[in-house]
């Protein structure tokens, strides 16, 4: 226990390091130029679809670490006592029925026996879920359930690259509070929660917090394209090449218009509904069937990869290939063709898979050592980090409308996670004491 311990500060760490190069490595690529590099409008990478399929091939990765696991537990297995030298009690395997994992269970009351409880009893994956045995293992055909929540994410994930192509990263990521909204009014709807007053009025202050951003990035009408040193003289043509791109990636975000960028904050926003929709869906399987969530997104990554791709193939043959959609967001063999020539495109390509990958596997490590709330309060610092790292790399200028739409964001989730305390005014021992008072 000691030593898990030990490891939370390593697990933060990761995770919001993961985090944070998520976003900006994905930025980072969409800006960089693809075509028209020396023109005043250059072409930069826009593949939206591409880069959902690098976040799947990420999540995949997991089946890599499940691998890496399970070889080390049969390496300390081997490495021990002989299977004669220890007693085993039954334990719920992928078939057990209910009364096998009744007796598994109680075999965990005799200390004497090795049992290994991760076979049993689901751990749990939100704040104050009780592991219980009424959850059956899911596997077999069940496990195809998983592709409801893995399609969710698809599109959610999409529309907020889209979105990221006409905002800047740190306006991407406090967008995304809003999901704090819909996954509370789809838990009462479909899960049947119930959320106190204060609770109500904390999500109020998220959207009035993402409005804020909304609004400041909407009033920004950008700048022209910033000279930086060395971008004139004899270079030689690789060099202004290079120059070329980094002016582009420095400027791209002042290219767009207000109109652009409302645009991108509404697809961002929108696609909340998605992200909230597939945490909904993952929570109510969970309710129902027991399976480690290293596991769960390793599969989620499995058919959102088959999913993506074959809706790639599809959208590229349907428009893709057209006069109007060539070199557009659908064409996928436009798309390959960047990644596979452009090395930075194909460098931050991998960096990509690894860092949400990474982001995935130390997020459910924090779960597990700490709490859900503790990760969504970390994501939230991510914020600032991506927004501090925007600013210091010119991809952005300082704006106080942000500042404040930000600290409602920080304020408003930190309420409904129960981090911060809510106003006296919002609880009803207030009410009750006041309304005495007044009788």
């Amino acid at each position: 226990m000691a030593g898990s311990k030990s490891l939370i500060p390593l697990l933060v760490g990761m995770m919001l390091l993961t985090g944070v190069c998520n976003t900006l490595l994905t930025k980072y690529q969409d800006m960089q130029c693809v075509g028209n590099c020396k023109s005043s409008k250059p072409k930069t990478f826009e593949q939206p679809v591409l880069q959902t399929l690098q976040m799947f091939v990420g999540e995949s990765g997991c089946w890599l670490v499940i691998l890496i696991t399970n070889l080390i537990c049969k390496f300390r297995k081997d490495g021990g006592k002989s299977d004669d030298d220890i007693e085993y009690a039954p334990v719920a395997g992928r078939d057990s029925t209910e009364e096998e994992i009744e007796e598994a269970a109680a075999a965990l009351s005799n200390s004497q026996t090795l049992v290994d409880p991760t076979n049993i009893l689901a751990k749990p994956l939100i704040d104050n879920e009780v592991a219980h045995l009424q959850r059956r293992p899911l596997t077999g055909w069940r496990i195809t359930l998983l592709a409801l929540p893995a399609i969710c994410d698809i599109l959610g994930t999409t529309l907020m690259n889209a979105g990221l192509l006409f905002v800047a990263a740190s306006i991407y990521q406090m967008t995304r509070g809003a999901l704090v909204l819909f996954v509370g009014l789809f838990s009462v709807i479909f899960l049947r929660r119930h959320l106190g007053v204060w609770k109500w009025l904390s999500l109020f202050v998220v959207v009035a917090g993402v409005a804020l951003v909304g609004l400041a990035g909407a009033l920004d009408k950008g700048s022209t394209v910033p000279v930086l040193p060395g971008d004139s003289g004899p270079h030689g043509p690789k060099h202004d090449h290079l120059m070329h791109n980094v002016r582009a990636a420095a400027s791209a975000v002042e290219q767009h218009t207000s109109a652009e960028t409302l645009i991108g904050i509404l697809m961002i926003a929108g696609a909340q509904i998605f992200t909230a929709s597939q945490f909904v869906l993952e929570e109510s399987i969970m309710e129902k069937f027991s399976m480690e969530p290293v596991n769960v997104v390793a599969w989620e990554g499995t058919f959102g990869f088959l999913v993506t791709l074959i809706g790639m193939g599809v959208l590229h043959l349907a428009i893709g290939r057209t006069e109007k959609g060539r070199g557009g967001y659908f064409d996928a063999a436009e798309g390959f063709h960047q990644v596979f020539t452009n090395r930075a495109i194909a460098v931050t390509s991998v960096l990509i898979m690894f860092s949400i990958g990474g982001f995935n596997f130390f997020g459910l490590s924090v779960t597990r050592q700490i709490s859900a709330t503790a990760r969504s309060t970390i994501d939230t610092c991510r914020t600032l980090f991506i927004w501090l790292v925007s600013l210091g790399l010119g991809w952005e200028t300082f704006k106080w409308l942000q500042v404040g739409g930000f600290a409602l964001l920080v304020y408003g989730t930190g309420v409904f996670n129960e981090i911060i305390p809510a106003p006296q005014a919002f609880t009803k021992s207030w009410w009750r004491r006041n309304l005495a008072r007044q009788n």
